[in-house]
């Protein structure tokens, strides 16, 4: 009778621990799926020799609204029809130290979702991190290197 007892109890102990732990890895299984890290394009940003010119030259060929900044154009997130993006087109000076330490004629700028837990990962990750994280009244930013060197964008949209 005890053998019997103590044989169920073994049982019982062993199924509970391992729906204990099925349950841990499901947690952590989708704390992993649900951070998100890029989310889009936020910009694409590129030299040239006169960006005036090339703006005016983009609004009046291919109908780009364009702006002191460039051009944004607008769009919709996934299947959520109320919950507006952008993604934003700029020229800049071919002498434009923006793109430094990077030796690219462009860079682009990707939308993120929850920036400062993901510069955490990344440093974590050996990325090298280029700036602190600054934050405007349409978002906040910083940048990183890629693994050649590229200078990337990480924007947060605010709201």
């Amino acid at each position: 009778m005890r053998k019997i007892l103590f044989t169920m109890l073994v049982f019982a102990a062993a199924f509970l621990s391992g729906f204990a732990f099925k349950s841990v890895i499901s947690k952590q299984n989708k704390q992993t799926i649900k951070m998100k890290k890029v989310t889009g394009i936020g910009g694409i940003f590129f030299k040239c020799k006169d960006p005036k010119k090339m703006t005016a030259w983009y609004q009046q060929h291919l109908g780009l609204n364009t702006n002191p900044y460039g051009a944004s154009f607008e769009w919709y997130e996934g299947a959520d029809s109320t919950k507006k993006a952008q993604t934003q087109w700029t020229p800049f000076a071919e002498t434009t130290k923006y793109f430094e330490p990077s030796t690219k004629d462009f860079m682009i700028n990707y939308s993120v979702e929850n920036l400062e837990s993901l510069v955490e990962e990344l440093t974590k990750n050996g990325v090298i991190i280029v700036d602190t994280i600054e934050t405007y009244d349409y978002g906040k930013f910083v940048h990183i290197l890629d693994a050649e060197g590229n200078k990337v964008e990480l924007w947060e949209p605010k709201g």
